[in-house]
C-alpha cells in the first residue's frame, strides 16, 4: 500500500517537473517573439542566465495560478458569465505581472497587453501538457472511464450491483507463442500474466494447422471452419484471383464460405462484440473488423471504431503522444541495430516506423478502449485482437529486446482491462489466447542470395533477375536447372515428343512466411508431379534439393500426392507419419500436410522451408526475421490462458488422445463455445456438423 502511494507521489512530482520545463521553454520562446516581453537585463544576459530567469518566472506563475486562481474564481462565482469571461484575461495577465515582479534582480518585464497574451499562451500550454501527462497514466485513464461508467449507470437508474451470469472477454495476443509468453512471465516482463498463471488461470499450449497464420487460425476460432485456407496468400484457378487474408474482399469471402460450411453465424452471434479482428465471428457490435469494411452505410462498420475513439479529445492526445514516441523509438532501435551490425536484419526504413506505430499504438488504444467500453456496457462476449507484438517481431525478431518491450506494454493493457472489469455491471472472465507463434531465422534471400521466385524461374529455365544471376546460389540453381533440362530434353526428343509450356504459363509464386505456394495459371486443375516434370524437368529436383527448403507437397498420378524431401526421398501422403521425413517438424506435421492436401485450392507445389530443430530457425520467403505461416518451431505453438473456474481445454485421458493435445483452430473454436455455455453466456446454436464433431471420437470435449 505504501509503495503504491510513493509511486503515485512520484508520478505527480514528475508531472509538475515536466509542466514546469515546458512552461519555461514556452516563456523563452515568447520572449524571443514578442518585443515588449523581456527576460534579460538591459545589458544582456547569457543563455544560461536567461533560462534561469524563465524558470523563475514560469515557476512563480504556475504557483500563483495553482494557489490564487481557485480562490479568485470562488470569490467571483456571483459575477455574470460575460463579466467573468472578460476578467479571466485581466486576472491571468495580472498574475503573470506579479510572477515577473518576483524574479530576482528585476529581469522580467512586460507591458500589460503583452502580459495578457503571454499568460493566455502559457496557461494553454501548461494545461495541455498536464492533461497529456494525465491521460498517459493508465490509472488516471481507468479512473476517468470508471467515472463515465458510473454516470451512465446513474442516468439509467441502475444501482451498480453486479448481477446475472458472468461475461467473457477473449483477448488475442497476435503472434505470441506459448514459450514466448511463459518466458516473458518468468522474466518479469509480464507481471500481470505471471500473477495469473497457476493461481487464477491455466496456461495450455495448442497446435496450429499447417497454415500457422492469423487468417486460418482466426477464421477457425471465430467461425468454426478454416477449410480450404492453405496459406495467407494463394491463387485460385477457378476464379483466377489471388486470395490474401488481410484484404477486405478476401476476408469477406472467407467468412462467407465458413458460414456456408458450418451453417452457423459464428462464436459471437448473441450479444457479442468483435474488435480489431479479420472476421466478425457473427457479432453485431463491430470495430475495425476487416471482413466488414466493404459494407457501406452501416453505423458499426470498421471505421466507426476510430471515429468513436478519437471523438474524445483526451483519447486523441493520449494516442497522438504515444504515436510520436513509438515512431522515435523505432527509429532509435533500428539505428542501434544497424550500428551494432545485428544479424539477421531486414530493412526498417521508409514508412515502416509509422506502420509500426499504428499497429502498436493506434490500433492497440482503439481496440483496448472498445473492449473496456463493451465491458462497461455489460456485453456478454467480446473477442479482440492486439497485433502489436506480431508486427514488431516480424522485423526485430520474436526474442528481441524490441519485441520484449512490446510485451511489457501489452501486459499493462491487460492489467488495465482487468481493472476496468471491477467497475463493470457484471463480472467477467478474461481468456488470453494467441493465433500462432513466430519462428526466428534469416530470410531465404538473405541466406542464399536469391528469392524463391528466382529459384523457381531458374528451375523452369526462365530468365531471373540480374542480382540472382550474380549470386552463388542463383548460378548454381541455373546450372542445375540447365543440366537437368538438357538431359530431359534429350530423352524427350528421342521419344519424338516436343512439349513446351503454353504462353502465359509463368508460375505464380506466393509467400506466406516460410510457406510458399507455386501455381501454374494456364491450367484449370492441379498439376500432378508427372505433368510438372514434363513441362519443367528440373524444377522439382531443384527445389527439393535446395538447402533452404525442407520439403515439397505435390500431386501425383501414381501415388495420389507425394512429399518430396532432400536427397530424393519421396513419401506418399497416405503413408506419412511423424517419425518419417517430417519428424524434424514435430508431432502432427504429417496430419497437417494430409489435411491441406485435401483442400480444393491447394497449390500445384506447396513449399515449406528448412527447419533447424537445434536453433529453432526457419527461412521466411518474405522480408521477415520472425515469421509464421508454415511448419517448423514456435510458430505452430500458440497458447490458451484460461480461468481455472472454466473447464480444462481438453479433458485428461480423453478417449483416443493419450497426450491430450489441442490441435487445430477449429477445435479451439469448440472449446471457446463450451466456455461460453459454462458462463451461461450467448446460447450459440449448434448446427448438425458442429454436433457431429463435438460428439465424435477423440475430441475430448463434453
Amino acid at each position: 500500500m505504501g509503495e503504491g502511494r510513493w509511486r503515485t507521489a512520484g508520478r505527480a512530482l514528475l508531472r509538475v517537473i515536466v509542466v514546469w520545463a515546458v512552461s519555461t521553454l514556452t516563456m523563452l520562446a515568447l520572449a524571443g517573439l514578442l518585443p515588449d516581453f523581456q527576460l534579460q537585463s538591459d545589458d544582456g544576459d547569457s543563455i544560461t542566465r536567461t533560462a534561469v530567469t524563465a524558470a523563475w518566472g514560469a515557476g512563480a506563475f504556475g504557483l500563483l495560478t495553482a494557489l490564487v486562481w481557485p480562490v479568485v474564481v470562488r470569490a467571483l462565482l456571483l459575477v455574470s458569465a460575460l463579466v467573468l469571461g472578460l476578467l479571466v484575461f485581466f486576472l491571468n495577465g495580472s498574475l503573470l505581472l506579479i510572477a515577473l515582479w518576483l524574479i530576482p534582480d528585476g529581469r522580467g518585464a512586460a507591458d500589460p497587453e503583452t502580459a495578457v497574451v503571454v499568460a493566455a499562451v502559457m496557461s494553454a500550454v501548461a494545461s495541455a501538457t498536464s492533461t497529456a501527462l494525465a491521460v498517459r497514466d493508465d490509472n488516471a485513464y481507468r479512473r476517468r472511464l470508471s467515472r463515465l461508467a458510473d454516470r451512465r449507470r446513474r442516468r439509467r437508474g441502475e444501482d451498480g450491483s453486479r448481477a446475472g451470469p458472468p461475461g467473457t472477454v477473449f483477448l488475442q495476443l497476435d503472434g505470441v507463442g506459448h514459450e514466448v509468453l511463459r518466458g516473458a512471465a518468468e522474466d518479469g516482463l509480464m507481471p500481470t500474466v505471471a500473477g495469473w498463471i497457476g493461481t487464477t488461470h491455466r496456461l495450455s499450449p495448442w497446435r496450429t494447422d499447417w497454415s500457422s497464420q492469423t487468417g486460418a487460425s482466426q477464421l477457425g476460432i471465430l467461425h468454426g471452419s478454416n477449410h480450404d485456407v492453405p496459406a495467407f496468400r494463394w491463387y485460385e484457378k477457378d476464379s483466377g484471383r489471388v486470395m490474401v487474408c488481410n484484404r477486405p474482399a478476401s476476408a469477406a469471402e472467407l467468412q462467407r464460405r465458413a458460414i456456408e460450411r458450418t451453417g452457423d453465424g459464428g462464436l459471437l452471434t448473441v450479444d457479442g462484440a468483435s474488435r480489431g479482428n479479420l472476421f466478425s465471428g457473427g457479432a453485431d457490435e463491430l470495430a475495425l473488423v476487416l471482413s466488414m469494411t466493404a459494407r457501406r452505410g452501416r453505423p458499426n462498420r470498421s471505421r466507426a471504431g476510430y471515429f468513436a475513439y478519437f471523438s474524445d479529445p483526451a483519447n486523441a492526445v493520449r494516442t497522438a503522444l504515444s504515436f510520436v514516441a513509438e515512431v522515435a523509438r523505432e527509429v532509435g532501435q533500428s539505428t542501434r541495430a544497424r550500428l551494432r551490425g545485428d544479424r539477421p536484419r531486414v530493412g526498417r526504413g521508409g514508412l515502416y516506423p509509422f506502420i509500426r506505430a499504428f499497429a502498436t499504438v493506434v490500433e492497440r488504444d482503439v481496440v483496448v478502449a472498445a473492449v473496456m467500453g463493451d465491458m462497461l456496457a455489460g456485453r456478454t462476449a467480446v473477442y479482440a485482437d492486439l497485433v502489436a507484438y506480431d508486427e514488431v517481431a516480424h522485423h526485430s525478431g520474436p526474442h528481441s529486446r524490441d519485441a520484449s518491450l512490446v510485451l511489457e506494454r501489452l501486459d499493462r493493457s491487460i492489467a488495465l482491462i482487468a481493472k476496468v472489469a471491477e467497475h463493470a455491471p457484471r463480472s467477467y472472465r478474461i481468456v488470453l489466447l494467441s493465433d500462432h507463434g513466430q519462428s526466428p531465422g534469416e530470410t531465404f534471400e538473405g541466406a542464399y542470395g536469391l528469392t524463391l521466385k528466382d529459384l523457381v524461374r531458374a528451375g523452369c529455365g526462365l530468365p531471373v533477375s540480374r542480382r540472382a544471376e550474380r549470386s552463388k546460389s542463383g548460378a548454381e540453381a541455373r546450372d542445375a536447372a540447365g543440366d537437368a533440362l538438357r538431359s530431359a530434353l534429350h530423352r524427350r526428343l528421342a521419344d519424338g515428343e516436343d512439349e513446351r509450356p503454353e504462353p502465359g504459363s509463368d508460375p505464380i509464386v506466393l509467400a506466406s512466411g516460410n510457406l510458399a505456394l507455386i501455381s501454374f495459371p494456364d491450367t484449370a486443375e492441379r498439376l500432378s508431379r508427372e505433368q510438372i516434370e514434363r513441362r519443367h524437368p528440373a524444377l522439382l529436383s531443384t527445389l527439393a534439393n535446395h538447402p533452404g527448403i525442407g520439403f515439397l507437397l505435390v500431386g501425383s498420378e501414381e501415388h495420389g500426392s507425394l512429399v518430396l524431401c532432400p536427397g530424393g526421398a519421396e513419401v506418399p501422403v497416405t503413408e506419412l507419419s511423424d517419425d518419417g521425413p517430417l519428424a524434424a517438424f514435430g508431432p502432427g506435421a504429417a496430419e497437417a500436410v494430409r489435411r491441406t492436401d485435401s483442400f480444393p485450392h491447394v497449390a500445384d507445389i506447396m513449399v515449406n522451408s528448412m527447419y533447424d530443430p537445434g536453433r529453432g530457425n526457419v527461412h521466411a520467403f518474405e522480408e521477415q526475421i520472425g515469421s509464421h505461416g508454415g511448419l517448423g518451431g514456435e510458430q505452430s505453438q500458440p497458447f490458451l490462458l484460461s480461468p481455472l473456474d472454466l473447464s480444462a481445454p481438453l479433458s485428461p485421458g480423453a478417449p483416443g488422445e493419450p497426450g491430450a493435445e489441442l490441435v487445430g483452430a477449429e477445435r479451439v473454436h469448440r472449446v471457446l463455445r463450451r466456455w461460453l455455455r459454462e458462463c451461461q453466456g450467448p446460447q450459440v446454436p449448434i448446427g448438425p456438423l458442429e454436433a457431429a464433431r463435438q460428439d465424435g471420437p477423440g475430441q475430448g470435449l463434453p
